[in-house]
């Protein structure tokens, strides 16, 4: 799973033994060596299917990691990318790969925790990779009421969202597993490490968005393939906050 490049299992062995946060600190240097970054395949199809719902003029990307979504925001946006995370450690990877001067939109990094953002109505565009796992249910709502909050009238929240593997499958009991022991972890030790795969469901998720206050619609994200029902296994979720929009988004 991992290159020569990545975490060695004893590294491993003490991010997971860490906080959320240390965790990340630890692993910034050489996450991206590891499966856990967001796939190029998975960022491209979601730029084009993003670009289709522009323009934009300004763009968030909420627990931006070392960067991949603020990449993307630079090909969507016009004057500003702004990333936010709360690792130091991963924000100091991001601006790395993104030094001052870069071509491109203005970018920005800010260090906060994606529950309690500090930002005014600020931005067209947000968008998040591959962090909701780090939430628990309880906290959904509240992380998304704070994206809300962030939007300008007429903005847009998009993530992509996967199609539950079928039960019983391998990937059903390779994700069942780890949950299941990431739950053992945190009930015999603290500090706790939040990161699960199975907690965020499309339905909770289109009910915690609506009752922050937006407007949900689903898109097929068919270049990342199809399912054998014909079903794609993948969706883009596009949240609005209605009113009159800014930037021509």
């Amino acid at each position: 799973m991992f290159t020569k490049q990545g975490p060695t299992v004893r590294e491993l062995a003490v991010q997971a033994l860490s906080s959320t946060e240390r965790g990340y600190d630890l692993l910034a240097p050489k996450f991206d060596e590891t499966p856990y970054r967001t796939p190029d395949r998975v960022l491209d199809a979601v730029t084009r299917a993003v670009r289709e719902l522009g323009p934009f003029d300004t763009g968030l990307d909420v627990c931006c990691g070392t960067g991949a979504g603020v990449g993307v925001l630079r090909q969507l946006c016009r004057e500003r990318a702004v990333g936010v995370d709360f690792s130091a450690g991963m924000l100091a990877e991001a601006r790395g790969a993104f030094p001052p001067g870069s071509e491109g939109p203005a970018v920005h990094w800010v260090r906060a925790d994606a529950r309690s953002l500090p930002f005014a109505p600020a931005f067209d565009l947000a968008l998040s990779f591959g962090a909701f796992g780090h939430f628990l249910p309880a906290e959904r709502f509240g992380l998304f009421a704070e994206v809300y909050g962030s939007l300008r009238p007429g903005g847009q929240f998009v993530f992509p969202l996967g199609a539950p593997p079928p039960v019983g499958s391998r990937a059903y009991w390779s994700l069942f597993g780890f949950d299941a022991a990431m739950r053992v972890r945190n009930a015999l030790w603290r500090p706790r490490f939040v990161m699960y795969y199975r907690t965020f469901r499309l339905g909770d998720v289109l009910e915690d968005l609506t009752q922050a206050g937006f407007v949900v619609r689903l898109l097929p994200l068919t270049e990342l393939g199809l399912r054998p029902d014909g079903s794609p296994r993948a969706r883009l979720v596009v949240a609005t906050r209605e009113g009159r929009g800014v930037g021509g988004s």
